[in-house]
């Protein structure tokens, strides 16, 4: 017999032996006891059951007793070389799964093994302790309100307390009280031998919405995936969505397929259907078979619980916050392109409600109207979201934490970005005044070491010095971020309206015109952002500019001297994934030394080893960067960029602002960044019905306009 279930039996002499076997399963059951007190909440309801004499001090003291013998038990069976080991290196889980699933391998691991069955505790002493359990939960609820008198003839309600208790025990009894918090605990991810998280940890606490940050290529979209694909312990019933996928195209109407994507009201609805064409083929009307009248009426009520009914309006107010037109909510989603597509995957997210949401940069693909939309939405969402996302506005209205990944660790911020931003700052100070701190306090037990090292008369205190340093932790200076610095290169100045548009006019066919008698002008002190709705004509302004157009009608200026270097939105697209960076770099310029191209990377933070690995294996961020060398290669003397934003960190997008500001030539740029619009632009050009317009009042100006506009869509 264990020494616990001997010294229960002494305390109780009347306990039951299931009762006794329950609860040495749940001891046993437990890999870490922290504290006495963890083991009066886990068995001290059981307990007091059983002996109604003992009062709630007896019960804790006989709690006590038990951490003390089952703490002693744990420490000796550490002592006697048991399997606990200290990793010099990390255990990669999925190669010692193939190693152990592979045939005549021994299955035996401390690593990876399974819970023998037989050591599960017993549902049927399960479902007798928490019917003894309930038993004294009602009885003592039944002392509680027959203590209550009525005043006035009216009987007082329950407390707040008694509320809560009983909402509890209903929960139990049903068997749905189950908690949405997600913690994932001391987990390693590695890609490949590069290993990206080590001993870290999550909680994920039910109904917050927490950002996660970090810089680029440190394994943020991976922590995703491997949440979403099921290999780290999440429990069964959360259910989780990762937008990453765009949906698939095929004659299904845009709306039908938000629609389809809440299952249960699907099922549902299809149900129905099949049950209501059973009543009308029945000759009889089906009157001698009550069930699936049964039936229907309990799908009516289900159907009328969820409120399927208001979801096509639902379905319409997404889509139309997200952008998509009432032609396009009744288009096939096989005429969609592919940004179109991704919408359509997080409109789909956004109306089947998960309860863990994951977004991986969701406001790439979404105009400024379609981001302050997204924005209000997601404040009054009521489950659980944790988004990757570079936009420092979307982050400071959207989330209420921030995790942030930074040397293979995940820390958790309280608050929004700029409060994860000054906490953050703070930190690092305060982490910098205790390495000072301790390294005086070394310094100054060294400085009597070697003055007394000699003496006959101070070796012992020499020696327990020399011992207390041995003790203390190794010294480490609190690790900060490199910081990021982009530079673009000089170039030849020009005088005048280097870029200039004259009555243009343009369409791809008449029926639909895009700009119609266009006016504006740039020189080389322009910093100018243009903005506007998805298909209003954005990008295709941008290539009139550059010359790639010719407009049908009115002229387009552009100074002889003029060297336009272009970034694209699609610039992933544009890059050889097979070769180095260097070698793309030679490719596209041949004739240059080595060093030039490497300098040219090294000037966007491509350097050492990062240079010569293949673009296919660098992160959206890193790919952006070969892209602003390649577009640098050329020496222009004015920028055009499309979305340049997307997949850079925020320190990139910082190092972008102040390499723009200091830049000597024009720059023209499509962003929907917030941060970068006001760090750089001076001017703002909106392209709407058929205009160009320049707004006065800056980007603030433009959001109030955009805000009144979704309130009297109704969005």
């Amino acid at each position: 017999m264990a020494a616990y279930e001997e010294f229960l039996t002494g305390c109780f002499p009347s306990i039951d032996s299931e009762l006794v076997s329950y609860v040495g399963g749940m001891l046993e059951d437990n890999d870490v006891v922290s504290s006495s007190n963890v083991m009066y909440e886990a068995i001290g309801p059981f307990l007091e059951q059983i002996d109604d004499s003992k009062t709630e001090d007896d019960i804790k003291h006989i709690c006590d007793r038990l951490y003390a013998l089952i703490s002693k038990s744990v420490d000796t069976s550490v002592q006697s070389n048991g399997p606990n080991k200290i990793l010099g290196a990390p255990v990669h889980l999925s190669s010692l799964l193939q190693e152990t699933n592979a045939p005549g391998t021994d299955t035996s691991s401390i690593w990876i093994s399974k819970r023998d069955s037989n050591a599960q505790v017993d549902s049927k002493q399960l479902a007798k302790a928490e019917a003894q359990l309930l038993k004294k939960q009602k009885k003592q609820a039944d002392k509680d309100s027959s203590a209550k008198k009525p005043q006035n003839g009216v009987m007082e309600g329950p407390t707040a307390s008694q509320q809560i208790n009983r909402r509890d025990q209903k929960l139990e009894s049903s068997g749905t009280n189950k908690s949405y918090d997600i913690k994932i605990e001391n987990f390693d991810i590695a890609f490949g031998d590069r290993v990206l998280i080590l001993g870290s940890s999550i909680h994920l606490s039910a109904g917050r919405r927490y950002g996660l940050c970090g810089r680029n290529g440190l394994g943020k979209t991976t922590l995703l995936k491997t949440i979403s694909s099921g290999n780290l312990q999440i429990p069964s019933h959360i259910t989780i969505l990762h937008v990453e996928q765009e949906v698939v195209g095929d004659d299904t109407l845009s709306i039908d397929s938000v629609l389809e994507s809440d299952t249960e009201r699907h099922r549902l609805l299809n149900r129905e259907k099949e049950l209501a064409k059973l009543i009308n083929l029945s000759p009889t009307g089906n009157k001698g078979d009550n069930s699936v009248s049964t039936e229907l009426s309990e799908i009516y009520e289900a159907l009328e619980a969820i409120e399927a009914d208001k979801a096509p309006a639902r379905a319409a107010v997404i889509l139309a916050g997200l952008g998509f037109t009432p032609a396009m909510q009744k288009a096939c989603t096989r005429s969609l392109s592919g940004g179109w597509r991704m919408r359509l995957a997080l409109a789909r997210a956004l109306f089947s409600k998960p309860d863990l949401l994951l977004l991986d940069e969701p406001t790439n693909m979404l105009d400024m109207k379609a981001i302050i939309w997204l924005e209000n939405y997601l404040q009054t969402w009521a489950t659980t979201i944790l988004v990757v996302s570079h936009d420092r506005s979307f982050l400071n209205a959207v989330c209420t934490d921030i995790v942030h990944l930074h040397s293979r660790n995940l820390i958790t911020y309280k608050g929004n970005y700029d409060q994860f931003d000054k906490t953050k700052d703070e930190r690092l100070k305060n982490q910098k005044k205790e390495y000072e701190a301790q390294k005086q306090y070394r310094e100054h037990i060294q400085v009597f070491i070697d003055r007394f090292r000699y003496n006959a008369n101070r070796a012992s205190q020499v020696q327990s010095k020399l011992k207390l340093l041995e003790k203390l932790p190794p010294l480490e200076l609190p690790g900060k971020d490199v910081e990021v610095s982009m530079k673009f290169p000089e170039c030849d100045k020009l005088t005048g309206n280097i870029l200039q548009l004259d009555e243009m006019c343009f369409h791809y066919t008449k029926e639909r015109p895009i700009f119609i008698s266009v006016d504006c002008n740039a020189n080389m002190k322009s910093r100018i952002c243009i903005v506007g709705d998805n298909g209003a004509g954005k990008t295709t302004l941008l290539k009139i500019l550059m010359g790639e157009l010719s407009p049908v009608k009115g002229i387009r200026h552009a100074h002889r001297s003029l060297r336009i270097g272009y970034f694209s939105q699609h610039h992933v697209d544009q890059l050889e994934m097979d070769l180095t960076s260097v070698e793309l770099l030679a490719q596209r310029f041949p004739g240059k030394p080595q060093e030039q191209y490497r300098n040219m990377l090294g000037q966007y933070g491509v350097t050492g080893e990062l240079a010569m690995r293949p673009v296919t294996s660098l992160s959206g961020g890193q790919k952006s960067r070969v892209a602003f060398a390649v577009m640098s290669m050329s020496n222009p003397n004015f920028f055009i960029l499309d979305e340049p934003t997307n997949h850079l960190d925020m320190e990139t997008i910082e190092a972008l602002g102040e390499a723009l500001n200091k830049f000597e030539g024009g720059v023209i740029l499509v962003s929907h960044d917030e941060r970068l619009i006001t760090m750089v632009c001076q001017e703002l050009w909106v392209v709407k019905n058929n205009k160009v317009i320049s707004l006065e009042g800056g980007f603030d100006h433009y959001k109030k306009i955009v805000e009144e506009e979704l309130k009297e869509q109704g969005c």
